[in-house]
């Protein structure tokens, strides 16, 4: 495992993914890209935030729904010793079909939301990515 460090925000990653550089320019938001592959991409980002969890999930399940999306799953959930939303969703574009796994937490007055987009069916790719939240962290 290798540890990615932004100096507020920690998690642990496989060796099998791979650091991009984030693409600030387009999403300033964003603190981490990383990639596995041609089928996997996580990104994560952070800003501050008035809302809560609650109101943040009917947002996320709106959004989604909105976009074409179909939801598979909403939850809240405690991991990474924080509470979070976890959602699992189907996107069926022209273009493509893919699943979007989804953890938000909201700490300390920020967001984080962390997605993977994935096409990989055999679910690997979506245990290595609920590991990677269980390992984050947040230096307050």
């Amino acid at each position: 495992m290798k540890t990615f460090n932004t100096g507020r925000v920690t998690f642990e990653y496989p060796s099998s993914w791979e650091v991009e550089k984030a693409d600030i320019l387009s999403n300033p938001d964003c603190i981490a890209t990383l990639s596995k592959g041609q089928d996997n991409l996580i990104n994560a980002v952070m800003f501050p935030t008035q809302t809560n969890l609650d109101d943040y999930k009917i947002f996320m399940e709106d959004a989604i729904s909105d976009d074409g999306g179909v939801i598979i799953s909403s939850d809240f959930v405690r991991i990474a010793s924080k509470d979070a939303i976890k959602l699992h969703a189907n996107m069926d574009t022209p273009e493509i079909n893919f699943d979007i796994h989804t953890y938000v937490f909201i700490e300390y007055g920020d967001i984080y939301i962390f997605e993977l987009r994935t096409l990989d069916v055999s679910g690997e790719s979506e245990r290595e990515f609920k590991n990677m939240i269980d390992s984050f962290s947040i230096t307050g």
